[in-house]
């Protein structure tokens, strides 16, 4: 039964990194460094920390790219 469950969460992990990796080439990031890519997620994140309207500013540009309000 542990077994099981280990095996599932690690499904589910993968299936988490491979859908973030998705984003990073939605955004037409593919090609750059992942030093780059890394350093502008802890800026961002730490730009939105506290700030809900840089949050909600960012979440309006991901919901269009997705084409709707996700």
């Amino acid at each position: 039964m542990a077994r099981t469950m280990t095996s599932d969460a690690r499904k589910k992990d993968t299936r988490e990194k491979i859908e973030l990796g998705g984003l990073i080439v939605k955004a037409g990031l593919r090609y750059e460094k992942r030093a780059l890519l890394l350093g502008a997620l802890i800026d961002v994140a730490r730009k939105i920390h506290g700030d809900e309207s840089e949050r909600a500013r960012l979440a309006a540009i991901g919901a269009e790219a997705f084409g709707n309000d996700a």
